[in-house]
């Protein structure tokens, strides 16, 4: 009988890139387990897998300003990697995949404890804490893009992305009585939602929404129910490929999964990195994609700014989306599937 345990969370970036490889997993393991934290937001959406096993642990991660909660790190995470253990004992998995994420952490270390072997997936240019604390332990450590530094275990395989992105339905146009000859323009600024960009959102809806029907996707807790003509507004969206079935361009943060799913659905972007991270990788994924010829980039999240881009990414629309058909990208599910199954036990 074979098992794979999967694991990442923190953002649904993380597990994204986990359910991406579910329909290759399918045909191959007996068993999919999903190892997240008991409150995350990638319980809610893994437990929609009916044939995976969801098992909770408990979870801590890094406050980048000082914090006091820091302190009980090393105390959390030996209990979590204890958990951890508890549950490699009872499914025994003949390999684990990582997709990063401060949930990730005490699986690995656990695998690595008990000889299981793990493969991890990096999504952004620069490496992330999680991954970057767990690299020695991997057999191999995939990449989304070709990594600015490389180790004896880097595999350069392409992003991950679902295969039902490409099966959105475009009959929801209607059902959300958007006039057939507007653009649509999707707002979303991570699972989590961004509150900055939120606001940029809401202080210039007259001006967007006499340019677009606008679906904005506030992130949880974060909607005003505002009511305004040509605009809709959602907190989440579990079947995103429907709103991209409709979409003709979007405002997005910098995450890389966004931005390769919308590469891959040949959606041209404006790209508003988060600038407050430590390695500012969302920065330099918008300027790889920029140098691509793939998006725009906002730079200051100003009215002025704003209206200046987007009129820009309205008059560039051919040509980012010649771009977006030429591009010559990586799926990476395959080669990640491959590792998979070369590295188990």
């Amino acid at each position: 009988m074979k098992t794979i345990i999967l694991t990442g969370g923190g953002t649904l970036g993380h597990t994204f890139g986990c359910l991406a490889l579910l329909p290759k997993l399918r045909t191959y393991f007996d068993k999919i387990v999903y190892v997240g934290s008991y409150n995350g937001i990638e319980k809610d959406v893994v437990k929609k897998e009916k044939d995976v096993e969801y098992y909770p642990i408990k979870t801590t991660k890094l406050r980048r300003k000082f914090s006091l909660k820091n302190l009980a790190i090393p105390f959390v995470l030996l209990a979590s990697i204890k958990e951890c253990k508890q549950i490699i004992d009872k499914v025994k998995p003949n390999i684990i995949f990582s997709k990063g994420g401060y949930v990730s952490v005490p699986v690995v270390l656990a695998g690595h404890k008990k000889h299981i072997p793990i493969i991890t997936h990096e999504s952004d240019i620069t490496m992330g804490l999680a991954n970057k604390l767990t690299k020695n332990k991997a057999k191999a450590i995939c990449h989304s893009f070709k990594p600015e530094k490389s180790f004896k275990n880097s595999v350069f395989s392409g992003p991950l992305i679902r295969e039902s992105l490409f099966g959105g339905n475009k009959n929801l146009k209607n059902k959300m009585n958007i006039p057939a000859n507007s653009n649509v323009l999707l707002v979303m600024g991570g699972s989590l939602g961004a509150s900055s960009l939120n606001e940029l959102v809401f202080n210039n809806l007259d001006f967007l929404c006499s340019k677009f029907f606008v679906i904005h996707i506030t992130g949880r807790d974060k909607a005003k129910a505002i009511t305004h003509k040509n605009y809709a507004e959602l907190e989440f969206c579990q079947k995103i490929e429907n709103l991209y079935a409709i979409t003709d361009f979007c405002l997005t943060r910098g995450g890389s999964n966004a931005l390769f799913e919308l590469l891959a659905l040949k959606i041209p972007m404006l790209i508003a990195p988060l600038k407050k991270q430590t390695r500012g990788e969302q920065i330099k994924n918008a300027e790889y994609f920029y140098k691509n010829g793939y998006a725009l980039v906002l730079e200051e999240e100003t009215d002025f700014e704003l209206k200046q881009k987007i009129n820009e990414l309205i008059s560039s629309k051919n040509t980012i989306k010649n771009n977006l058909n030429n591009a010559k990208q990586k799926n990476g599910n395959t080669t990640v599937f491959e590792q998979i199954k070369n590295n188990m036990i």
